[in-house]
């Protein structure tokens, strides 16, 4: 690992994007600190957003809470590649949980009507298969309801469904069903057989 973090200040974004993605697959939290340094560094150059963003999903991964007031910063600043949003979205998700089934955090995205930032925090609810209470299921799925049947912003709420229950759920878990996009018709499928799949994003 020792080897990985010294890659992080390598001149060569390729390089120090390697690094990143090998210490988000370790998710081992003595990464975090060097991590956070280099992120800082990187989002310098608007150019190097696809290191940007694995620097970001492995602060997420590697559960390094320090770096979440610096994240929360970053979702408010204006980024060319929307993809960062995501990163972002997805690690604030992560490291604001207080208990393991907090989605508390999601709300706060929500409101800011970043639609990356809400896809990346949804993301991280279905990848760490949280499930939340009875009424916040009920609120993530009236807040993607309003989106239409193949909007991408429904997807991870039926990748995540396959633990929740609800009525309201159900319903939407049908509707669905009947989406023309290949994966969001399979994620129903799922979702209504309780099955969960492992979902393999950028």
């Amino acid at each position: 690992m020792n080897e990985l973090i010294r890659h992080l200040e390598d001149s060569k974004s390729a390089k120090r994007r390697s690094a990143a993605k090998n210490l988000r697959k370790l998710k081992d939290g003595k990464a975090g600190p060097a991590l956070l340094i280099a992120l800082k560094n990187e989002v310098e150059d608007p150019r190097t957003w696809e290191t940007q963003y694995q620097m970001v999903m492995a602060l997420g991964e590697c559960g390094h809470k320090d770096a979440l007031p610096y994240l929360v910063e970053l979702s408010g600043r204006p980024f060319e590649a929307t993809m960062v949003y995501m990163a972002i979205g997805d690690a604030i998700v992560r490291l604001s949980r207080s208990q393991p089934n907090d989605v508390s955090a999601v709300f706060d995205l929500i409101s800011t009507g970043n639609e990356m930032l809400i896809d990346g925090g949804l993301r991280a609810i279905a990848m760490l298969r949280l499930v939340p209470s009875a009424s916040e299921i009920t609120r993530l799925v009236e807040f993607v309801e309003r989106y239409e049947l193949n909007h991408y912003l429904r997807f991870w709420i039926l990748a995540a469904a396959p633990g929740w229950d609800g009525q309201k759920l159900e319903q939407f878990v049908a509707s669905s069903a009947a989406s023309t996009r290949q994966d969001m018709a399979q994620a129903a499928t799922l979702a209504q057989e309780k099955k969960y799949k492992t979902w393999r994003p950028l």
